[in-house]
């Protein structure tokens, strides 16, 4: 399934999408050049998981001090907040749940496909 072109998706950028075959809503995530393909939709109690904000994640650390990690790659559910590892589809929360992801390839006219 052809998503875009690699010029309409710049880096920090989503695109949700739906096949039309399929009927499979995803979402097309550039992470620092790279793109990944979730499934729209959360393991925890169906939420559009893809609507969600993307941003980083904090790593435990001493009292007043932050450690920032994932930086622009982690998907945050829009109802309760659950979070998953863009680049892997892995839980934040536990390693064992993950959200289903498809591969993402860049054609030789430089547009974004997603294999389903």
């Amino acid at each position: 399934m052809v998503v875009c072109a690699t010029s309409d998706l710049p880096p920090g950028e989503k695109r949700v999408v739906q096949d039309d075959e399929t009927g499979i809503s995803i979402g097309v995530f550039n992470v620092a050049g790279e793109y990944f393909a979730l499934k729209n939709v959360c393991p925890h109690l169906g939420a559009p998981l893809c609507l969600g904000n993307v941003h980083a994640t904090h790593r435990p650390s001493p009292v007043f001090e932050f450690r920032p990690d994932l930086e622009g790659r982690v998907l945050r559910c829009p109802w309760h907040g659950w979070e998953f590892d863009i680049v892997t589809g892995k839980a934040l929360y536990d390693a064992n749940s993950r959200v289903a992801s498809y591969p993402c390839t860049v054609d030789e006219n430089g547009d974004i496909v997603v294999s389903l």
